[in-house]
């Protein structure tokens, strides 16, 4: 038999829990240890110790800027920016790369970061018997076995379940051979067993702050019905690996997981526990507000200690660690120069952070998936669509600049903006250094949308930096984003049951019904954070008059990248759904320079291979095996 060897099976450093007690509210404590061993597992110290590395796990694929890139680039959310290297053309499939195994850092970190967690949850749930665990804490356990099987499955097809010492058993020793179980094995043997365990067994509220909880598993568990789903159906005839009939063990179809994750999706909904819809979506991704109600499970971090965050929060520069996500989506704003002065400058907050200027969103992205601004939050509350003078927080004293059509502007004022509809009148003066155009009897610099490029395009807004030491200065613009990166909401509830329910599931709720619901909260505004300003605002009956009569994917995978927008989720939307190629198969973009206003249209060529990624090189390279087996071990295309 072939048996993976995993680096990581030590794990390096141990973050233990110092639990108050069961029923504790406090947020997880950590501190540094050395490695696991079977002997450790068998306390109740290393135990819970075991659970905290499986949230503490969480930092090194959520927030890590190539998982973000993996997840993103190549679809109709991002392409490579002005600054992107072969990490990022080679996901992008338009000719400038060539997707491999050795790709970078993207491919391979769900592969390398999901093993040691599955392991880890393994050997939890092998000694809670011998320590008297309560049920729940080995409810935590098996839902990420699931969680982590989940992210694999449909990262690179089926993988394996025996890691050298038995199906599902914890392995204690590295061995360098390796078999792939099928995709049907791993759903009906791990992923889906684990979650109906968590839902069970998880409590209504988290024990500590953070916590997964009942709600959490059954949310995890109708994304897995819903995926399976789709893949027993596989309406477009995308290749799977390795190669088994469409066939579920269990003899059911498509449409009886449809409907599961449905009856899941819609449970969750009529039982909220601790969680809820917020009223407005701006507070969704507001940095003063993390951590709320309808954040189901997050990648924690902290700009208190460099311990507890995972990486250091003072200074310049990171580790793999870093939560640097946003810093690929953020374009060098830090060139905008107005009257000599660098008017924008690096700072700590929301609008701004590090730029890295390696991910650009398309032209579709504004004219079409957001193409209500007016009525519709969630544009607003995605993007950052103005850049404001803070030359001040530099200790500049220069009171005023003098910025487009030769008027002035103060700190605090906008230097350029995207304007929300298309001007023709703009004249494009190189403004500020960043193309920028002007329009008669405004001071800011003006870049239409649907002229955007590689160099200067709208921030992510949502996933930015927020600190509270910043003191009134710039304050520590140069290090990861010490925010909680989001991985799981409440609202995904609706979207979930709405794409069950145009598969063909039936229940008191009509996809419309539930899409709407999710309509009529982005209607609502309390603040427009392109003009920096206070806007009560209820435009929901517009939203939800203008959802059409009927709801089909198309319309769903719109909502979701509405609410879901650069978190992580589009490309898995788009194989789940089996339609990237069609999503994302050409994009318009300008050039590299910042007074490109003339886009132009890029074809990609994805293949059906590519609904799977490569299995990492440095584990092929790895294993104890023939030519062939390794040949055989990869995912073919590749």
């Amino acid at each position: 038999m072939i048996k993976i060897k995993f680096k990581n099976i030590s794990i390096a450093i141990l973050l233990i829990a110092l639990f108050a007690g069961s029923c504790s509210k406090d947020i997880i404590q950590e501190e540094p240890r050395g490695v696991f061993t079977p002997e450790f597992f068998q306390t109740e110290l290393g135990v819970q110790g075991g659970l905290t590395y499986l949230y503490e796990n969480l930092r090194d694929i959520y927030g890590f800027a190539y998982f973000f890139n993996m997840a993103e680039t190549g679809t109709d959310e991002y392409v490579p920016a002005q600054s992107a290297d072969n990490n990022f053309f080679d996901l992008d499939l338009a000719g400038q790369g060539q997707l491999r195994p050795e790709t970078g850092f993207s491919i391979g970190r769900p592969w390398g970061a999901s093993w040691p967690a599955i392991n880890t949850a393994s050997g939890i749930i092998e000694n809670a018997a011998a320590v008297g665990l309560d049920q729940s804490l080995i409810a935590e356990a098996q839902f990420f076995r699931a969680f982590y099987y989940f992210l694999m499955v449909q990262s690179y097809g089926g993988v394996p379940l025996d890691l050298g010492s038995g199906e599902l058993a914890f392995n204690q020793t590295a061995y360098r051979t390796s078999v792939r179980n099928t995709v049907p094995e791993v759903y009906s043997r791990a992923i889906l067993p684990d979650l109906v365990a968590a839902v069970n067994n998880l409590p209504e509220s988290p024990r500590i702050t953070g916590a997964v909880t009942k709600n959490v598993a059954r949310l995890y568990l109708a994304k897995a019905y819903l995926t399976y789903g789709w893949w027993l159906e596989n309406p477009n005839g995308i290749p799977t690996y390795p190669d088994t009939p469409r066939i579920d063990p269990d003899g059911n179809g498509p449409s009886y997981y449809y409907q599961q994750a449905y009856n899941l999706a819609v449970e969750g909904i009529d039982n909220p526990g601790p969680y809820s819809l917020l009223e407005y979506f701006y507070d969704v991704h507001d940095g003063a507000n993390d951590r709320h109600a309808e954040m189901m499970l997050y990648a924690e971090r902290t700009e208190a200690s460099a311990i507890y965050n995972g990486a250091i929060v003072t200074g310049f520069g990171g580790t793999d660690d870093t939560n640097a996500a946003v810093w690929m989506a953020t374009s060098n704003y830090t060139t905008i120069s107005v009257d000599g002065v660098a008017a924008v400058q690096r700072e700590a907050a929301q609008s701004y952070g590090r730029p890295w200027t390696r991910m650009a969103p398309p032209i579709g992205v504004f004219t079409e998936t957001f193409n209500d601004k007016d009525i519709d939050s969630r544009y607003d509350g995605t993007f950052v669509t103005s850049y404001r003078g803070n030359w001040d927080k530099a200790d500049d004293p220069t009171p005023s600049l003098t910025a487009a059509n030769g008027l002035e502007i103060e700190p605090g004022d906008a230097v350029v903006s995207f304007l929300d509809e298309y001007d023709p009148s703009v004249n494009y003066v190189n403004g500020g250094n960043i193309g920028g155009g002007e329009i008669p009897g405004r001071s800011d610099y003006v870049i239409n949308l649907n002229e955007i490029n590689r160099r200067f395009y709208p921030g992510l807004w949502k996933l930015g930096t927020y600190r509270t030491d910043n003191a009134g200065g710039l304050g520590e613009p140069n290090v990861g984003v010490t925010r909680p990166f989001p991985i799981a909401k409440y609202s995904e509830f609706y979207l979930v049951a709405a794409e069950a329910a145009v598969k063909g599931a039936s229940g008191s709720y009509t996809a419309r019904q539930l899409v709407n619901v999710l309509r009529a909260r982005a209607g609502m505004w309390r603040f427009d954070n392109g003009e920096q300003e206070e806007r009560i605002e209820d435009n929901s009956a517009a939203m939800l008059s203008a959802t059409p009569a009927v709801i089909d994917i198309d319309y769903i995978l719109a909502e979701r990248s509405r609410e879901f927008f650069g978190e992580g989720y589009r490309w898995y939307d788009l194989v789940r759904t089996q339609k990237w190629n069609e999503y994302a198969d050409t994009y318009e973009i300008g050039g590299d320079d910042a007074s490109d206003h003339s886009p132009t249209v890029i074809t990609r060529t994805i293949e059906p291979y590519h609904y799977l990624r490569p299995i990492p090189q440095n584990q092929i390279d790895a294993m104890e095996a023939t030519a062939e087996e390794k040949a055989a071990f990869q995912n073919p295309g590749y």
